[in-house]
Formats: C-alpha cells, sequence, structure tokens
C-alpha cells in the first residue's frame, strides 16, 4: 500500500461570475468547501469538512466519515460481505457481517487523477480513478471518472460514469455533509423528500428487501418538516424524475436553500447525531445534529435482493450517475 503524504495533496478551486467557490481534493474526489451568499450577503462554507491534511491521517480512516468523498465501488451495506455473479460467490471485508461503501481501502482513500480543469463560465474539473481487477476483493478494471462543475446559477453538478472489462456490481455516490447555516446545528433546516416509500432495514441497518409506505411514517418528509434532533440514516425510494426536484433542505437562518436532483433510484438521508471531536473543521462543529448528507444512489444491498433496481455493469456498459445540488437565497 502507498503512504500517501501531504504533498500528494492537491485542492482545485472552481469560482464562478457570481463569486461563488467551490474546492475539490483529489484524495477521494472529494468535495472540500462550497463558499455561498446567504440573505445578508454574508459569505457562507456550506459544507462541513476537515482540513485536507486531516484526510490522510489515520484517525480519519478509524472513523470512516468519507468528508464529501466519491464513495465506491459500493456505496452503503452489502450483507454478509458478500454477493453473486454468474454462480460465483465474491467474498469481501466485512465488519460484523457488514460491508460498507467500498470496503476497508475503499474509493475515498484513493488519490485521484486530475484529469482536466476548466475555467468560468461554469467552471468544472475531471478526476479519474482506475479500481483494478479484484481491488476490495471485486470484480473488473473499474475506470471511473467524477466531474464537477459549478453553474453560474450556483449549481453544483457532479457526475459519475465508469465502464469495466469484466462483469460487476457498482453503486457510486458524493457523501458531502451540509450545514447550510455554515456552523452549528442543522436542527432548525427544513426538509423535504419526494418519496413514497422507504427502505425496511434490521438492528445492522441492512436492508430486509421490504419497502414501507411513507403516509404514516415517522420520518416521512414528503412535505417540508423541520428537521429537528432527529437521528437520520434512511434509504428513501425516490419518485421524481430526473430534471424535477428529489428532495429540498432550507435553513431560516441564511435563507439558503439546496435542491438536489438525480437520476438515481434512491437518496439517502444521514443526519448524524455527532461527528468525531478529534478532527480539524473548516466550520464550527456542533455537539448535536451538526450535518446532512443527502446521497443520491442505487439501493444498499441491492446485489442480493431481487426486487431492488439492478447493480450490474457489463464490459460495453457505461454507469452514470449524475447528482446536482442547486443554491439560491429565498423561501422554503
Amino acid at each position: 500500500m502507498n503512504i500517501i503524504k501531504k504533498e500528494d495533496l492537491k485542492t482545485i478551486s472552481l469560482v464562478n461570475k457570481k463569486g461563488s467557490e467551490l474546492e475539490v481534493l483529489n484524495y477521494g474526489a472529494a468535495l472540500l468547501n462550497f463558499k455561498i451568499k446567504d440573505k445578508r450577503e454574508n459569505p457562507v462554507n456550506v459544507v462541513v469538512s476537515p482540513w485536507a491534511e486531516d484526510f490522510i491521517t489515520s484517525v480519519y480512516k478509524e472513523h470512516n466519515k468519507c468528508f464529501g468523498a466519491s464513495v465506491g465501488r459500493y456505496a452503503g451495506r452489502i450483507s454478509k460481505g458478500e454477493f453473486k455473479l454468474d454462480e460465483t460467490t465474491y467474498k469481501l471485508f466485512e465488519k460484523d457481517d457488514v460491508h460498507l461503501h467500498g470496503g476497508k481501502e475503499g474509493f475515498q482513500y484513493k488519490i485521484w487523477e486530475i484529469k482536466e480543469e476548466n475555467t468560468a463560465p461554469n467552471p468544472s474539473v475531471t478526476l479519474a480513478y482506475l479500481s483494478k481487477d479484484n481491488e476490495e476483493y471485486y470484480p473488473g478494471n473499474l475506470e471511473v471518472e467524477v466531474k464537477y462543475t459549478l453553474t453560474e446559477d450556483n449549481e453544483i453538478q457532479i457526475e459519475y460514469s465508469a465502464q469495466t472489462d469484466k462483469k460487476t456490481v457498482i453503486n457510486l455516490t458524493n457523501h458531502t455533509y451540509f450545514n447550510l447555516n455554515g456552523g452549528g446545528s442543522i436542527s432548525d433546516h427544513f426538509l423535504k423528500i419526494v418519496a413514497e416509500k422507504i427502505l425496511e432495514v434490521d438492528e445492522k441497518l441492512l436492508p430486509t428487501g421490504n419497502l414501507t409506505k411513507l403516509k404514516k411514517h415517522p420520518k416521512n418528509f414528503s412535505e417540508s418538516k423541520l428537521i429537528g434532533n432527529r437521528n437520520l440514516d434512511d434509504t428513501f425510494v425516490i419518485k421524481s424524475e430526473e430534471d424535477e426536484v428529489a428532495a429540498r433542505l432550507f435553513a431560516p437562518l441564511t435563507g439558503i436553500k439546496m435542491e438536489v436532483k438525480t437520476n438515481q433510484k434512491a437518496l439517502v438521508a444521514y443526519a448524524p447525531e455527532s461527528l468525531p471531536d478529534d478532527l480539524n473543521y473548516h466550520t464550527e462543529i456542533a455537539e448535536e445534529y451538526p450535518s446532512i448528507c443527502l446521497e443520491a444512489q442505487n439501493f444498499p444491498d441491492a446485489p442480493n435482493f431481487r426486487n431492488f433496481p439492478e447493480a450490474v455493469l457489463k464490459p460495453g456498459e457505461k454507469y452514470y450517475n449524475r447528482i446536482s445540488y442547486n443554491f439560491s437565497v429565498g423561501g422554503k
């Protein structure tokens, strides 16, 4: 295993004509910071993330929080650390019968190649990573790219694409933690998720295979609702089309609104009760509910459930995941 040093880290800055600035880190192809103006024209960093140097520490890896990272080869959980393809069972790294976020050395712990940078208007950067056959025990050489674009309308577009030379499973996502106040807690944020069902899970947060209707569910966010002190780690089956809003987050304090659009079937809402206090953050971190992730992706453990959307990628096919976070200042 190659030892990654501080000098290996590179940060790419994308600035649009409104003065908004998006920073991307080559380690984990991570979204590191995003600074925009609030309703008072004050700059606010709406991304919760440690400093770049913290990413390559043992402490960071121990927590496995994937700050802003591009997660793969399979984001989320796979039960018993295994899946089957064409009668072959592939055994993955697992802990307590759970394979999480691509394994022990997932994509979030890799240096990605910076392939292309474009300046304004609509500045962008494209990063690439080659996941070799049998890396983390997944089959196939998988060529992955992610393109980050900051539009002039303050939309962050994230496009994941991949191709393989051998049949494999794939589920990529972005794991950015947001706080539209720029610090403190997200308990005062309002959340809406355009979904009718949620995945039922067991005590290990593994899907049971059942889809539960949200109509009378305590985590029904089909209408905009105050998050409050609500611990979220749930997969919502979104019903919006690709060009429609799948989720909306709003912070009254700053007036900043974030709308999520995607071509994926699911949205994982993850609002941890706390974040590690032994990392150095860019923003002030509240002791309780400091951030929320809205991760557009396929269902967790899809390779092990026939009634879940297929997660298989074959040679000659192209995987494509498009996520956009559109920021504005206005009503919820």
